[in-house]
């Protein structure tokens, strides 16, 4: 059975909301999925992951939170390489130019996008949960 981890950050509940919908979208599809926020993961789990989510909303000036979930992501980055990923956040304002630098990134370090990205506007609406079940089972 295919192992994907899910880890988030979230400030207000919507990025939460999104890696909820993942994690369902990879159990339904018959893979084994397992959910952290970013203050619990440490990069050497992800090893043992064969496909792995990441969920971050937008901060600042368009970028990742920089407390938690930056840290522990640029961790993650050498281990990119080759390794099925997906990509998800909600945003307040601006155009998502956050999600697309860092899908850049991601794919710069190596990373193999399962599917394109799924950003919303403020609270998840039906379609983006259904595109976060996608992604996840896109994973699995």
């Amino acid at each position: 059975m295919k192992k994907v981890c899910i880890v988030y950050w979230s400030g207000t509940g919507n990025t939460e909301a999104m890696a909820g919908a993942v994690l369902e979208g990879v159990n339904e599809a018959g893979a084994d999925g397992t959910l952290y926020a970013a203050s619990e993961f440490h990069p050497s789990l992800l090893a043992g992951f064969d496909a792995a989510a990441f969920g971050c909303p937008s901060m600042g000036c368009e970028q990742l939170e920089e407390g938690e979930f930056e840290p522990m992501f640029s961790q993650c980055e050498p281990m990119l390489s080759g390794k099925p990923i997906g990509l998800f956040g909600s945003y307040g304002w601006g155009d998502g130019e956050w999600m697309r630098n860092w899908k850049e990134q991601c794919e710069k370090d190596g990373a193999i996008l399962a599917c394109k990205p799924v950003i919303c506007n403020e609270a998840p609406s039906d379609e983006a949960i259904a595109e976060c079940k996608r992604l996840g089972a896109s994973l699995a």
